[in-house]
């Protein structure tokens, strides 16, 4: 093999004499066809020509270009355009030899419904349409019900749904126990209400002690009108306010800053990220994106910049644990996707060198927490393997559990595990019809077929162990689903509760190897398969609920074809109530303006159990 020559006979030189010295992203791929990695580059042929060389390329690399069969180019009219497409294509296409971000979930945001007469705070997250304020965003739900329960109990601005409020003639438990100011029935004025709401932004501004110095004299003018209740509300106020600026003021911090810190061990790469808003440290997040070999902590930063920073939120300033390439070109392009300016640091000092060594600290100690926890699960998945006395240690493992409530709102869950524990963005639930209510078996059939069939059907991975919640009888219907569709790569086990349903006296049971196993209570194989069954059941309860939920908040009448909305509230209204119109005969329903007669019959059929 020559130089420009990769193991599987792609002709570099042939293909570099046709590059372009214009900015784009190259993509290189393997003799399948399958996105290897993406890159982007300032002049494409410098860039695609330094992989190509006779030595100094990293182990990393060198893996790489022993796999490329093809290389494809898309030319960008700059490189910032570039960087945004490359962004783009890695998310899409998943390249292996990326650095890849797990993120796909909107950050929660504290709402100010600032148009209202009395605004309510509420927890938001998603696409920021409606009118009013957004403060945030916070690293979590958790963070932002914090908040919340703070500002509650300091300023009582409601946060209860328009619906709520609208509908009120009396106060309800939020003022008994001072959490709330009663607006909806009138026993706080539109002023003071409007004042509560102020203080409530100045604080998520961040302007702690512009309010608190108007507090302290606002609390001096009650005292001097010999106004001393209204003087001890804003003595609470202060203290309150203070106990929060002690756990989560920032010392030295202005504007908007993330710390952003990483650690590479073991091939695992942790970044944690700290929210800091106007001096306010709203919490942090941790993130393990997926890294090839050899990442180095500057690899890993800058693509976790680019992934992240592109699809959320940017501060004013990020504030970095080691310096990386291109950070003129992050600036520019987060600054005009910001509309502000943004500045990329790492060589800092004094207080915010303090804040980087916090970061460096917690990436550490969540990496630590992450790197024993995948020892563990590798030796459960050890002693598992030798349980079942399987030829390789399994890779993937899926779990199936019923819930209904006696044959109300059915759903089958589906739970997966892989050798770093529960893979969550893989979990699925069906909503199972068109069963005899209370039939398990059934539903259990209904799951493992949507399931199974889809998943051949897709060319998909199939797991190496399926655990179903029952016994014999259950994990009989799973091997009655495999022998129809074919599949014959899976195990099947049943988990069926032992005497007294007490955990820790399982049985599991195992059709194609003829046995079934009573596991020692200190088994970690038994313990996996606990935390797996226990999940599922989790997770299908959960789904359960939900519909269960819905279905009655639901009326009846939205079922039926031709009765929309006015029709709905015209028979309800016609009628007195859904009870009475299920009691009403065809004759009665046809009467009701705008329902015919064979509609009428169609409504009657629906409650009677004649469609």
């Amino acid at each position: 093999m020559t130089d420009t020559e990769t193991d599987t006979g792609f002709d570099a030189a042939s293909f570099l004499r046709t590059l372009t010295t214009r900015p784009g992203v190259y993509r290189m791929l393997d003799a399948k066809g399958e996105v290897l990695y993406v890159g982007k580059a300032r002049n494409l042929k410098k860039r695609v020509s330094s992989y190509f060389r006779s030595s100094g390329l990293p182990p990393k690399t060198q893996a790489l270009m022993r796999q490329m069969a093809d290389m494809e180019i898309t030319v960008t009219h700059t490189e910032a355009e570039a960087l945004i497409l490359e962004n783009n294509l890695i998310k899409s296409q998943l390249p292996r030899y990326n650095i890849l971000l797990r993120d796909d979930k909107s950050y929660p945001w504290i709402y100010l419904s600032s148009e209202d007469e009395y605004p309510r705070l509420a927890l938001h997250r998603g696409a920021r349409r409606r009118k009013g304020r957004y403060f945030g965003p916070y690293p979590s739900a958790g963070a932002v019900r914090e908040s919340l329960h703070l500002l509650q109990k300091t300023f009582r601005v409601r946060q209860c749904e328009d619906s709520f409020f609208s509908n009120r003639t009396r106060p309800c438990l939020q003022f008994q126990i001072k959490r709330c100011t009663a607006p909806c029935v009138g026993r706080i004025s539109a002023e003071d209400y409007a004042q509560d709401v102020r203080h409530t932004v100045l604080f998520l501004e961040g302007k702690s002690s512009v309010l608190q110095d108007e507090l302290v004299q606002r609390m001096e003018q009650a005292a001097q009108q010999q106004d001393y209740e209204q003087a001890a509300v804003y003595r609470d106020q202060i203290a309150s306010l203070r106990r929060v600026q002690e756990k989560q003021y920032v010392s030295g911090a202005s504007g908007d800053v993330d710390i952003v810190a990483c650690v590479v061990s073991g091939g695992v790469a942790c970044v944690q990220v700290f929210f800091i808003r106007q001096g306010i440290n709203l919490g942090n997040k941790h993130f393990f994106p997926r890294i090839p070999q050899h990442s180095r902590v500057e690899d890993v930063l800058s693509a976790f910049i680019a992934q992240y920073y592109l699809a959320h939120t940017v501060p004013q300033q990020l504030l970095l644990n080691a310096a990386i390439d291109d950070v003129d070109l992050l600036e520019q392009v987060l600054g005009e996707r910001a509309g502000h300016r943004v500045r990329v640091s790492s060589r800092v000092r004094g207080e915010k060198a303090r804040w980087l060594q916090l970061g460096v600290a917690n990436a550490e100690q969540a990496l630590a927490a992450r790197l024993g926890s995948q020892a563990g699960m590798a030796k459960r998945l050890s002693m598992l393997q030798q349980l079942l006395e399987l030829e390789a240690l399994p890779q993937r493992i899926e779990c199936f559990d019923i819930s209904h409530t006696q044959g109300e709102g059915t759903v089958a869950s589906c739970v997966v595990f892989d050798r770093e524990g529960a893979r969550k963005t893989d979990y699925r639930r069906f909503n199972i019809e068109d069963i005899t209510a209370g039939d398990d078996y059934a539903a259990m059939q209904q799951a493992l077929l949507r399931r199974y069939t889809r998943l051949k059907k897709e060319d998909s991975r199939l797991p190496d162990i399926v655990l179903i919640d029952g016994g014999k009888g259950q994990v009989g219907i799973a091997m009655q689903v495999f022998e129809e569709l074919q599949i014959n790569e899976i195990l099947a086990v049943g988990v069926a509760k032992g005497p007294g349903r007490r955990p820790g006296l399982e049985i599991l049971h195992i059709p194609a190897q003829g046995r079934q196993l009573d596991l020692d209570a200190s088994s970690p194989a038994l313990h996996l398969v606990q935390q797996i069954r226990d999940e599922a059941h989790r997770f299908a309860i959960s789904g359960h609920r939900q519909r269960r939920g819905k279905a009655r908040r639901t009326s009846p009448l939205e079922g039926i074809p031709g009765v929309g909305p006015r029709r709905r509230q015209q028979l309800l209204k016609q009628f007195g109530g859904l009870q009475e119109v299920m009691r009403a005969g065809v004759e009665d329903l046809g009467r009701v303006p705008g329902i015919s007669r064979a509609l009428a019959q169609q409504i009657y059929d629906t409650f009677h159990g004649e469609n």
